[in-house]
């Protein structure tokens, strides 16, 4: 699994840290959710079922039918 060192000035860090106390996770965990949501933020997939999805979504045969707009039935009156 690649690694990275990032760095953050010290009130970031204390709320992170706070943060991960009071909800009970490492910063791992943390981590992972925050570019979760980065991710999903800017529509890119998180994983290869996010991939697909996304990738079926843009496929034409996928759209709407583009012909004319569907019109109720008119109500028979009764009398």
């Amino acid at each position: 699994m690649p690694g990275k060192r990032i760095q953050f000035d010290d009130e970031t860090w204390a709320a992170i840290d706070l943060l991960a106390r009071d909800t009970m996770k490492d910063f791992q965990e943390l981590a992972q959710e925050a570019f979760a949501d980065l991710l999903n933020k800017h529509h890119r997939p998180t994983g290869l079922k996010d991939a697909l999805r996304q990738s079926a979504r843009r496929a034409p045969a996928n759209d709407a039918e583009l012909g004319k707009p569907h019109r109720p039935r008119k109500r028979e009156r009764s009398n």
